[in-house]
């Protein structure tokens, strides 16, 4: 780890002050935990000459009711997710999520808004100047070659944050500020498969809160991930799931996958089990279909079809116990 460079830091407290300064700046970056943030600075893969502290913006932090649903300021700890009442008894997968986040002390400083717009991570990209340095770089940040695919130029760092899925499937929308203005989009669509480009943000744009709508009646959802270390580990794949059961069968159905692409992806084709009861096919049948769709590449030191297993195994055991 290198040491840290010098940077010149404004702390607005107003997101639209955030805004203004970003645009002014070109080598500005937004900075809010900086549990991420700081150690890619030390590293050399951020090299920002400003950093704008988003921590003195009250009005992005807070977690309350808004209408039927809930509105989560986009630099709300993680710590506070996880513990929320609200979330535990109405987006439990959203508690789950939170609390698996890295150690206790990265949630203690970690945000929402941090860990759903969290840097796709890789093998080779997750590593100090000098290591790098020695393999040639790498697609991702300075080089011309991607070290898990060397005869594309198509980058596949791997998205590794653990709330996004578990929103996804609550059909999140997220609130956006601008050097243009506000807007609301899906959560979905804040990502796009490109692991050097994977968020859809406008230039300066910054997130500042997550909707989530009311779950409908008998809606139950969980979270789980594997990681080498349980302590503390990025997933080596993660899944979400939201069930509703109408008198023993699947009435909907919703999985959404996390670090095994570069974006996290919700699972197409589950309409297909609407109204079938949740045997030992059907959970067989999910598992399967989520392997399929699992698109996990050489980004850490497991091995992609130990990933693609996993994250099919995870979505049928989640499935089994809320349908318990």
């Amino acid at each position: 780890m290198e040491n840290m460079p010098e940077f010149t830091l404004h702390r607005p407290d107003t997101a639209a002050e955030a805004v203004k300064l970003k645009s002014s700046d070109s080598t500005s970056r937004y900075l809010a935990g900086g549990t991420d943030m700081i150690v890619n600075v030390r590293r050399g893969i951020e090299t920002p000459e400003t950093m704008i502290d988003l921590t003195a913006i009250a009005d992005i932090a807070a977690i309350a009711t808004d209408g039927d649903g809930l509105r989560i300021g986009a630099c709300a700890k993680l710590a506070d997710l996880a513990v929320d009442e609200t979330i535990i008894r109405e987006y439990p997968a959203v508690a789950q999520a939170a609390a698996s986040v890295a150690g206790p002390t990265h949630r203690a400083y970690g945000t929402i808004g941090g860990n759903l717009c969290l840097d796709t991570r890789c093998l080779f990209y997750n590593q100090s100047q000098w290591w790098r340095e020695s393999n040639n770089f790498c697609l991702k940040h300075k080089g011309d070659v991607c070290h898990v695919a060397p005869g594309g130029k198509r980058c596949f760092a791997a998205f590794s944050g653990d709330v996004a899925p578990a929103m996804m499937v609550y059909e999140a929308k997220i609130d956006l500020e601008g050097p243009n203005g506000s807007r609301t989009i899906p959560l979905e669509d804040l990502y796009r498969n490109d692991g050097m480009d994977h968020l859809t943000l406008e230039q300066d744009e910054l997130l500042v809160s997550i909707r989530l709508p009311k779950a409908g009646p008998g809606a139950v959802s969980a979270y789980e991930k594997s990681r080498v270390r349980g302590s503390i580990d990025f997933p080596l794949a993660g899944c979400a799931v939201r069930l509703t059961e109408d008198d023993g069968k699947i009435a909907d159905l919703r999985i959404a996958l996390t670090a095994v692409s570069p974006y996290p992806q919700m699972v197409n084709g589950l309409a297909d089990f609407i109204g079938k009861a949740l045997d030992d096919d059907a959970l067989d049948a999910i598992r399967e279909l989520v392997r399929k769709q699992a698109k996990p590449m050489r980004t850490t030191t497991v091995r992609p079809w130990y990933r693609r297993r996993v994250v099919g195994a995870l979505a049928r055991k989640l499935t089994v116990r809320l349908a318990d």
